[in-house]
C-alpha cells in the first residue's frame, strides 16, 4: 500500500525516513502542515510491532499537532518524529547526535522536543547538530525545560472544566478520578488531584512508574486491564492512543475523559460513541496543550515562566466554548474541536475549511 493511501495520510506536506547503521538511528519525521509556521511536535522513541504501525502513529501525531498548535494560538505548524527501539538502537549520545542532523537536514521544517521515551538530556545532545530543538534544559526564570509539568497542569485545569460541565462540580474534591498512565505527565497529574481532594486511583504497565505514585498518599493502584472500566468519576488516560473505541467505550462507567494522551480516539465515529452514551470527552489535543505551549515560548525566546502560565491557564475557557457548544448542538466534542482547528488553519492558509 501507498502511503498516500494510507487512512492517516491527511495531505501530509512530507514524511520522511532516516536510516543511519553506525549510531543504529531507524526514524520517520513527519510534517503535517506548515501553514501556521514551521512544523513542532515533539519526538517520541517507541518499540513498535512493525513498521506500518510506526507510520501510522507518525502520521496521525503529526496532524494532532497541528490541530493542537492552531487551537493554542502558537504560530507553528504540526510535526512529529517517532524513533524506531530495539535491539541495535540503544539510547545513546551517538544515536540522539543522528537524530539531530536528522532535524537538521530538513532546514527548519520541522521543530522537535521530547515525548514518549525522550527526556531533556536527550534533547541536549541533539541540539547539538542543530538549533531546531526546543525543550532544553531550563535558565532561571525563562521558559524551558521538561514540558510535561506543564502538560499535566493544563490537563488538570481542563479535568476541572470538564467536571463543571458534565457533573456540576465546582471541586474536585471527592471526585474519584482513574489514571492510565503516571509516567512524567501521569504523575505530576496525579499530584494536582490529590492536592485538589480528588480519590484517585492509577495503573501502569511500568513498575517504577508505579513506585513513584505509590509515595503519594491516598492513591490506590489497579491492574492496567482494569483501569478503563473503574468506577470513577473522570477517566484520565495518560499513556498511549488508540484505547477508546466501540469495544472500551461500551464498559467504561466514567462520565468524564479527559486525559493527556494523544489519540485517544481509535477512529471519529468513537466522540460519537462517547456522546451518545452521555459521557463528556475532552478533545486530546486542546486540554493537552500545556507542553507544546511551553516548547513554543522556549524555542521563540524572550518568554518567561509566567507567560507560559498564563497561555495554560486559557486552555479551561477552549474546553468549555466547545462543551457548551456540544451541549447546545448534540454534536460531538471531537467533531467541533477538528473543524476549529482546520478553519483556523485553512484561513492561514488562504482557503476555504
Amino acid at each position: 500500500m501507498s502511503v498516500f493511501d494510507h487512512p492517516e495520510f491527511d495531505h501530509h506536506e512530507a514524511i520522511h525516513f532516516f536510516d543511519e547503521p553506525e549510531s543504529g538511528l531507524r526514524a520517520i519525521i513527519a510534517v503535517h502542515s506548515t501553514a501556521l509556521g514551521p512544523g513542532a511536535g515533539g519526538c517520541r522513541r517507541w518499540t513498535y510491532a512493525n513498521d506500518g504501525d510506526a507510520i501510522t502513529d507518525v502520521l496521525r501525531l503529526s496532524r494532532g499537532m497541528t490541530y493542537k498548535n492552531a487551537v493554542a494560538g502558537l504560530p507553528f505548524g504540526g510535526g512529529k518524529a517517532v524513533i524506531l527501539a530495539g535491539d541495535k538502537a540503544a539510547k545513546s549520545p551517538a544515536l540522539f547526535r543522528a537524530f539531530g542532523r536528522a532535524v537538521d537536514s530538513l532546514g527548519g521544517a520541522y521543530v522537535t522536543a521530547e515525548d514518549v521515551g525522550i527526556n531533556v538530556e536527550d534533547m541536549r545532545i541533539a541540539h547539538e547538530e542543530t538549533p531546531y530543538v526546543s525543550g532544553l534544559p531550563q535558565s532561571g526564570s525563562s521558559a524551558g525545560g521538561d514540558p510535561s509539568p506543564w502538560t499535566a497542569y493544563g490537563v488538570f485545569l481542563g479535568i476541572e472544566a470538564a467536571a463543571r460541565a458534565r457533573l456540576g462540580a465546582e471541586s474536585l474534591k471527592g471526585l474519584r478520578v482513574a489514571i492510565q498512565g503516571v509516567g512524567n505527565v501521569g504523575l505530576n497529574l496525579c499530584e494536582h488531584l490529590v492536592k485538589a481532594g480528588a480519590q484517585v486511583v492509577v495503573a501502569d504497565v511500568n513498575r517504577e512508574n508505579l513506585k513513584k505514585a505509590a509515595q503519594i498518599d491516598g492513591v490506590t493502584q489497579v491492574s492496567p486491564r482494569d483501569i478503563l472500566f473503574a468506577e470513577v468519576d473522570i477517566l484520565a488516560p495518560c499513556a498511549l492512543g488508540n484505547i477508546l473505541n466501540a469495544e472500551s467505550i461500551s464498559k467504561i462507567s466514567a462520565k468524564v475523559i479527559a486525559g493527556a494522551a494523544n489519540n485517544q480516539l481509535s477512529t471519529e465515529q468513537d466522540g460519537r460513541r462517547l456522546t451518545e452514551r452521555g459521557i463528556l470527552y475532552a478533545p486530546d489535543y486542546v486540554i493537552n496543550a500545556g507542553g507544546v505551549i511551553s516548547v513554543a515560548h522556549e524555542f521563540l525566546g524572550q518568554s518567561s515562566e509566567q507567560q507560559v502560565k498564563t497561555e495554560v491557564d486559557r486552555i479551561p475557557q477552549r474546553l468549555s466554548d466547545i462543551f457548551r457548544e456540544s451541549a447546545e448542538t448534540g454534536r460531538p466534542t471531537n467533531l467541533i474541536a477538528d473543524e476549529l482547528a482546520r478553519r483556523i488553519v485553512a484561513e492561514a492558509a488562504g482557503r476555504t475549511a
